[in-house]
Formats: C-alpha cells, structure tokens, sequence
C-alpha cells in the first residue's frame, strides 16, 4: 500500500474563482508541486499516475460534516472528465451526479449544523477505456447511519425521503403505505 498525497482543504462556504476551466487547464500536465496545491493537482496527479502505470488509483475525500467532501469529489470528477477529452456523449460527471438527489433524499438529512448532511459514506468508481477517457461510472452508498432511523438529537431530523414520502401520502400510488404525518410517526424503517 502506497500512501500518496494529502491535501488539507477548508470549505470556504462561498463560491471562488478556483474550480473554473481555467484552472482545470492550467493544472493539466502539470508535476504535483509545480503549482499551489489544489484538489485538481490531487487528480492530476491520480490521473497521471492511472496512465503512466496503468494501475487503478484512489482518491479518498474526508471531513466532518459541511467540510465539502461533496462538493470536492464533484470537482475531481469534472477534472477527470475535462482532461481525458471525454466525448461530449458520456457526460459521465452529468450522469454521476443526476443521481445525487436520489441518494441524498435517501441518505441526508438535517443535523444541527449543516440542513442537508450526508448520513452515507460514498464509494464512486469511474472507468477509464485504454485511451483513458472516462467510459462509465458505479456508484455505491455505504455506511448508511442507521442510528438516524429510531432516534434524532434535538433540532436534527430523520432521512429526507422520510419526510418526502409523508408529503407525498395523499397521492394514490402511496396510499397502500398507510403514511400519515411527520409528526405522528416515530421509526423509518428501510
């Protein structure tokens, strides 16, 4: 096991000018150090790395909650799907991230601190053909907080499809579910 490199960012919790084509193309190419370090040096460098020595490469994106950890994984995507000139078909950051409203209705939730906090760990895989352009991705969800189900801290709220699927208990394709209420209910079970 290789450990390579670590970047330490701090969600700024406001927009910069640092994500733009711009600096995707500026990176691009570029040895890791060459420039500041950024999250794009981090997939360049993995990207890199993938074709040089055509072994599969990892990003792991970690923090507390609201750290960004979603935010920057979309960024890294959009990087690999910059410079491997993917064709203007695969749209595979487009499609990956079409999902995330799914996954964050079934897995996200209200905490103290952050409206919309992943309770889900996120595990993506993105394949590469031998021209290294992006051809697909698969997505798998894990670590799912099960504690949130039977018990929320004060201030904090269960899944959001719990609520969603509550709002939605009038419409006929729901009414077999027997939901009632946010208010009157005390377990989700999944």
């Amino acid at each position: 096991l290789i450990v390579g490199i670590i970047l330490v960012a701090i969600n700024p919790y406001k927009q910069l000018p640092i994500y733009g084509d711009a600096i995707i193309h500026a990176y691009s190419g570029q040895n890791m150090g060459d420039m500041d370090p950024h999250i794009f040096a981090v997939a360049e460098e993995a990207y890199k790395q993938m074709a040089r020595n055509n072994k599969n490469q990892s990003i792991i994106v970690s923090g507390e909650s609201g750290a960004g950890k979603t935010v920057s994984a979309r960024y890294t995507m959009r990087y690999f799907a910059t410079v491997s000139k993917s064709s203007s078909n695969t749209h595979v950051e487009d499609k990956v991230l079409a999902s995330n409203p799914i996954t964050e209705a079934v897995g996200n939730a209200k905490t103290t601190r952050n409206d919309n906090s992943s309770r889900f760990g996120k595990y993506t895989e993105i394949s590469f053909d031998q021209s290294y352009q992006i051809i697909g991705a698969n997505m798998r969800t894990y670590l799912l907080e099960k504690s949130r189900v039977v018990f929320q801290s004060e201030n904090e709220r269960n899944y959001h499809i719990f609520y969603q699927l509550c709002a939605s208990a009038g419409q006929p394709e729901f009414k077999q579910l027997k939901l009632g209420r946010s208010q009157e209910n005390h377990l989700l079970f999944i």
